[in-house]
């Protein structure tokens, strides 16, 4: 079967069957059999591309419309707590897994840029030159100078939330402006200059322990969370290069309601690494208890990826029709003549015009 022929074939009934689900209006009584109708048809249809492995986003995509039909015609209501711990243990979690080549690759881009330009400015006089640093640095460089007062200058509440707005701005740019690539890219430039250029400076001063006693507590989520921010973000804007075997709007679409669930679940993780930059960084604590507590936020986060992002992804690659998280397999088939249901799941589709009707 030739998987994009099959898409565009179907697309038009599955958006129609989309529309019907997510229409405000009361369903007529010929729109209700139409709907059930789709429902029926898109289960068998999702069936035949998840059997011949088509794209994860697809599946995943068809599924989602057919769970949207599914609680229109049961009349089923949003269980606000259970959708909120889905979003945590399933939603979030599988967007960021499905997109970490692309974070993996800002990640190692990033820090081998900002670990070449530290190491050029630490050995380099004309690199400073070049760059527009002030020859004499010892104001920020020194104990107790500029680069460890920006930690402890401010209340700790104020200063938590001040870093946490300001992360937040940062992955929010790389994210949104990602769809015009080079603003996300830029964006990432500027923060491995800044992360590069100090690491340098203390380096020459001989202080590149304070620099990562200061850097590492809150600075492993922080970055790792700007970089799932920025690989997202380029990869909404490469869907717009290249939507594959879907058409441009309709691979935006789905790469930006994906790339807005990452936003929502990044305003979390950049709170934590906003506490830690805020109490944790500043504290009196040695320096190895200080990174410890990072490290261990750091880690944290990237098995709650790993795990349940996994889980998630290969939860929705092996659903089977109608098998979505509202219930158990239901195989659609037809009737016999008579209008007796086949199976059990002709009397299912039987409940499912009636009640829709009610």
């Amino acid at each position: 079967m030739d998987l994009d022929a099959y898409t565009f074939l179907h697309r038009p009934s599955w958006d129609r069957l989309d529309h019907l689900a997510t229409r405000r209006k009361r369903l007529s009584g010929a729109e209700t059999d139409e709907l059930v109708r789709l429902y029926r048809l898109a289960s068998q249809q999702l069936a035949r591309l998840q059997s011949r492995s088509a794209d994860a986003e697809l599946v995943a995509g068809l599924s989602a419309v057919l769970t949207r039909a599914r609680g229109r015609v049961l009349g089923a209501r949003t269980d606000t707590a259970r959708e909120i711990g889905r979003f945590f243990t399933h939603r979030f979690p599988a967007a960021v897994y499905r997109a970490r080549p692309w974070w993996i690759s800002v990640a190692t881009l990033f820090l081998l840029a900002s670990t070449a330009l530290g190491a050029w400015v630490a050995r380099s006089e004309s690199a400073r030159r070049h760059l527009g640093l002030d020859t004499d640095t010892d104001r920020l460089t020194r104990s107790g100078g500029e680069f460890e007062t920006y930690y402890y200058e401010h209340p700790h509440d104020a200063f938590a939330a001040k870093v946490w707005t300001n992360n937040a701005a940062v992955a929010a740019v790389a994210l949104f402006m990602g769809v015009l690539i080079l603003p996300a890219v830029y964006a990432l430039a500027m923060n491995a200059l800044n992360v590069g250029v100090s690491a340098g400076l203390m380096a020459d001063a001989g202080r590149l322990d304070a620099f990562f006693g200061y850097i590492l507590p809150h600075g492993m989520l922080e970055l790792t969370a700007i970089f799932v921010a920025g690989g997202a973000g380029l990869k909404l804007g490469w869907t717009l290069v290249d939507p594959g075997r879907e058409s441009r709007p309709q691979a935006l679409a789905r790469q930006g309601r994906a790339t807005a669930v990452i936003a929502l679940g990044l305003v979390g993780v950049l709170l934590v690494s906003g506490f830690l930059e805020g109490f944790v960084t500043p504290s009196g604590l040695p320096t190895a208890v200080r990174i410890g507590i990072g490290a261990v936020a750091e880690l944290g986060f990237l098995v709650y990826v790993v795990g349940f992002g996994r889980r998630a992804v290969l939860e929705e690659e092996t659903a089977t029709p109608s098998a979505d998280r509202f219930g158990p397999r239901e195989h659609i088939s037809g009737n016999l003549p008579g209008g007796a249901p086949e199976t059990v799941a002709g009397v299912f589709d039987s409940t499912l015009v009636a009640t829709a009707r009610k």
